[in-house]
């Protein structure tokens, strides 16, 4: 990430995400959960309620029951994120079967049409309308294929259904396909070998109830955390108490500005220490940011922090 400084002028206030007391942690913490196969989304987050003793927290994309890996779980406080989350990029690893016998070279570049933009109707299980729409696939890379067994890589944007981009190749291989599993290995920033399971977590909270916060504050990262997901600005003291508020942005308010930020983009708005203090969508480029004197760089979304 590179900066670009528009005013030496920083503010003194806010608390470092890392020295927040123990239960402020927690409820501005996120939970990067390696989901096993079995329960619901919906079902985790109330099991992790009770093991935290929490009266909310939400995910940021849903699994099916069968399907396995990274799913952030966002605490309280946190839940304010979702829109960042939901709506960040996917990445899977997925096993088809294929329904009849057809040639690798077929497979592979049958596998190579769906790089792109692409239209699906969701699923008639799905919990959304059943209208077409438009969703993009970043890439989508073979592993293995084994007689009538395939597994790929696939990296999508948020909202894309693997199931049924399964059916779709299958379709158009014309032979029919199944997905018989898969497993989401990134959410946004989120790997799978960043991920812990809940077991980790029920060991973390027995450890602090004996009094060592180590393990909870190692299982529990700070929102701030989902930075990596967006883009970044620092803001001066004089904008702090107006952004706290749910005013915009002004350019007039900018310390320093991440150097590719583009229109459109979600954008955390930051305190000198790195704590998140609300998050909006820019409304210009970091260009015109550094070189703007008057209007407005930030449309504010959530406000995270506390006035």
């Amino acid at each position: 990430m590179r900066w670009l400084v528009k005013s030496h002028e920083m503010a003194i206030t806010d608390k470092y995400p890392g020295a927040r007391p123990i239960m402020e942690h927690i409820r501005n913490g996120i939970i990067i959960l390696d989901k096993p196969p079995g329960p619901t989304s919906h079902q985790v987050d109330t099991w992790i309620k009770q093991i935290l003793g929490i009266n909310k927290c939400s995910h940021g994309g849903t699994l099916d029951p069968r399907v396995s890996g990274v799913l952030v779980i966002a605490l309280e406080n946190s839940t304010k994120l979702m829109p960042v989350l939901l709506s960040s990029p996917k990445e899977y690893v997925a096993l088809m079967h294929v329904h009849k016998d057809v040639p690798e070279h077929e497979i592979r570049n049958a596998l190579n049409e769906f790089v792109g933009k692409i239209r699906q109707i969701p699923p008639q299980k799905a919990a959304v309308a059943r209208r077409e729409r438009l969703r993009e696939i970043y890439f989508l890379e073979v592993i293995e294929i084994a007689g009538r067994d395939v597994i790929f890589r696939v990296g999508c944007e948020a909202g894309t259904y693997i199931r049924k981009l399964i059916d779709d190749i299958g379709k158009r291989l014309g032979a029919g396909a199944h997905m018989q599993e898969l497993r989401r290995v990134r959410s946004g920033p989120f790997t799978e070998d960043r991920a812990v399971r809940l077991h980790e977590l029920v060991d973390a909270v027995a450890a602090l109830k004996e009094g060592d916060e180590s393990k909870i504050r190692k299982v529990i990262l700070p929102l701030e955390a989902v930075i990596d997901a967006m883009k970044s600005v620092v803001i001066k003291s004089t904008a702090i108490p107006n952004i706290l508020n749910g005013a915009p942005l002004a350019v007039g308010g900018l310390a320093r500005v991440q150097s590719d930020i583009e229109k459109g983009d979600w954008v955390a708005m930051l305190g000198p220490t790195g704590e998140m203090l609300a998050f909006g969508k820019a409304l210009i480029s970091s260009e015109k940011m550094m070189t703007a004197t008057r209007g407005l760089a930030v449309k504010t979304d959530r406000v995270i922090a506390r006035k």
